[in-house]
């Protein structure tokens, strides 16, 4: 998919601002260069899986700095954005993006130009202890505001857009530009993975133990599991969380259970794996995920990850809680939905007040229940 987190009571008491910015620490004792060393690496896998919800380990090079690309978010958008609330919250747009190009054809094939495939707002809360990730369903139809296209040209703003498009139109910036739109919540980061780099990170990291209670069968994502316990290869995992014809209906309202239920269990296995035994296990890993990795300015060098992930670090799969924004059928297009009028607006309103989101907006709407719940656990 083009998939395309400071001591953590300090860095808790930041402004959200200066998260946005990755500023440096300060008022903290200076520890022993080993475990400064030893805390960095713990913290810096996070950085790099954050859109995981968890924190795992990487490997201090700075070479590595060379692999990341990143997106000047702020340049392209400028100042007509949501208000900056420094309540100690964060809110990150994660996108795989769906370039079926290279090594990612053999998933499937697509008209047109490069879509997020999908799309996560993870909301982390003051404290940095717990998150919400809100999947946005790629068929969402939006209003989508005008963007800048590769070429230098100006996209109009369309009244009905899928929201998917946003990010074929003008890229990364027009698909936070789009996000920002719909939610009013402004988007402190940006990461989006690669496809092929997703695979290769899983394979990396030895597989993702997963449980699936039904077998999963779809010749188009190259996925073929029984029902039972399995250690998912990089292939396998990719086409878990890319499969729509699988399980259910082939909405995308199932897929995203299934991405989510994977989430947790990839950020369970990060949390095991003893990777200091195998140095060079861990540079591969740190290599291999770098390499898959675009994010915004703010986060693309290592000092600025490492400060990044280490913010979010505590957060575990039991602190996080995975919702779809709450939709309804579009009355033009039954292939395509809308966001559901109420529910949606509390769903944003409750991110933008730090507050959890209301239970009885989750269970509003399409993809409230899907074929897909408990499939994978």
């Amino acid at each position: 998919m083009r998939w395309r987190t400071k001591s953590v009571a300090e860095e808790n008491r930041r402004p959200r601002g200066a998260h946005r910015r990755g500023g440096a620490r300060r008022g903290r004792r200076r520890k022993p260069l080993a475990r400064r060393r030893g805390r960095r690496i713990a913290a810096w896998c996070a950085g790099l899986l954050v859109f995981f919800g968890g924190a795992g380990v990487g490997y201090l090079y700075f070479k590595l700095n060379d692999n990341i690309s990143s997106v000047d978010i702020n340049e392209a958008l400028g100042k007509n954005r949501p208000e900056e609330i420094d309540n100690g919250s964060m809110d990150i747009l994660v996108l795989g993006s769906d370039s079926r190009a290279g090594d990612n054809g053999k998933y499937g094939k697509d008209e047109g130009s490069s879509r997020s495939d999908t799309a996560m707002i993870v909301h982390v809360y003051a404290g940095h202890e717990k998150a919400s990730v809100v999947s946005i369903p790629r068929d969402t139809v939006v209003p989508r505001p005008s963007c800048a296209t590769p070429s230098g040209k100006t996209s109009p703003a369309a009244k009905r857009a899928q929201f998917n498009e946003a990010y074929s139109v003008g890229g990364a910036a027009c698909a936070v530009k789009t996000v920002e739109a719909m939610t009013n919540i402004r988007m402190d980061h940006y990461m989006e993975v690669d496809f092929a780099g997703f695979q290769k990170l899983i394979d990396r990291l030895g597989g993702v133990k997963v449980t699936t209670t039904k077998s999963i069968h779809d010749k188009k994502s190259n996925l073929n599991l029984r029902a039972g316990s399995h250690t998912l290869t990089g292939e396998q995992s990719l086409g878990l969380v890319r499969t729509r014809h699988g399980v259910g209906d082939g909405s995308d309202l199932g897929r995203i259970k299934l991405q989510q239920a994977f989430i947790k269990a990839l950020t369970d296995q990060v949390k095991s794996i003893g990777l200091f035994t195998s140095p060079t296990k861990l540079y591969g890993i740190a290599d291999t995920a770098t390499k898959a990795l675009t994010t915004d300015k703010d986060l693309a060098s290592f000092d600025k990850l490492t400060r990044f992930a280490n913010g979010l670090k505590g957060i575990g799969s039991q602190d996080m809680r995975m919702a779809t924004l709450p939709v309804s059928p579009d009355a033009k297009d039954h292939n395509r939905v809308v966001p559901h009028t109420t529910a949606a607006g509390q769903v944003w309103q409750a991110l933008r007040d730090d507050q959890p989101i209301p239970e009885s907006a989750l269970k509003e709407g399409d993809g409230a229940k899907t074929e897909a719940d408990g499939v994978v656990k």
